[in-house]
């Protein structure tokens, strides 16, 4: 007597993630080159530690089931997963562990809302700094997850990221980030 054993699949084991939101990277040279500076500093400042991952650009999807829901960040950063090449961050796959931190740069064709609403998705899902830089007016925004929620950073300038211990430094014409020390 053969017995045939039989996989129980859900509707979550056929949904489809997309690795594209069809979206460029970046909207022009400014953007691209803050986007690229960030994340790459932050590669060489986490070179040796084989358990930090950091992205660009990449689509996060926080929860099974839900490929709506999702965000790409201009760069991340992950403590606690290894590195190595992704089509997308699928949370569920990565012992769950969220984004730690975040960074967005803002581009003329960003909204206000579009902004919100990012912020709003990082706040429920997980993030523990939030930052965004406005390279065009020079501005610098940060939140810090503080309780439940991310929690404006009100004194910004001169402000050390708690995760990545680089301090945030508003020239007259420029953000400076500099690193002092590697986790």
């Amino acid at each position: 007597m053969v017995r045939q054993i039989t996989q129980q699949h859900t509707a979550d084991d056929f949904v489809i993630y997309p690795e594209s939101d069809g979206k460029p990277m970046a909207d022009n040279t400014i953007q691209f080159r803050w986007i690229v500076y960030i994340k790459e500093n932050l590669e060489i400042m986490y070179a040796a530690n084989p358990d930090v991952f950091i992205a660009g650009d990449l689509l996060w999807y926080p929860i099974k089931g839900s490929d709506q829901k999702r965000c790409a960040p201009d760069a991340m950063v992950v403590f606690g997963r290894p590195k190595g090449d992704r089509g997308s961050y699928l949370q569920w796959e990565e012992e769950n562990i969220p984004p730690q931190v975040v960074f967005e740069i803002l581009s003329p064709g960003n909204t206000r809302q579009e902004m919100e609403n990012k912020l709003e998705f990082y706040d429920n899902n997980g993030v523990e700094e939030y930052y965004f830089y406005d390279p065009y007016k020079n501005d610098l925004q940060g939140w810090l997850r503080s309780n439940k929620n991310l929690t404006k950073i009100q004194n910004i300038n001169g402000w050390v990221s708690p995760r990545l211990g680089i301090t945030f430094r508003l020239t007259g014409s420029t953000l400076e980030i500099q690193h002092f020390r590697l986790l």
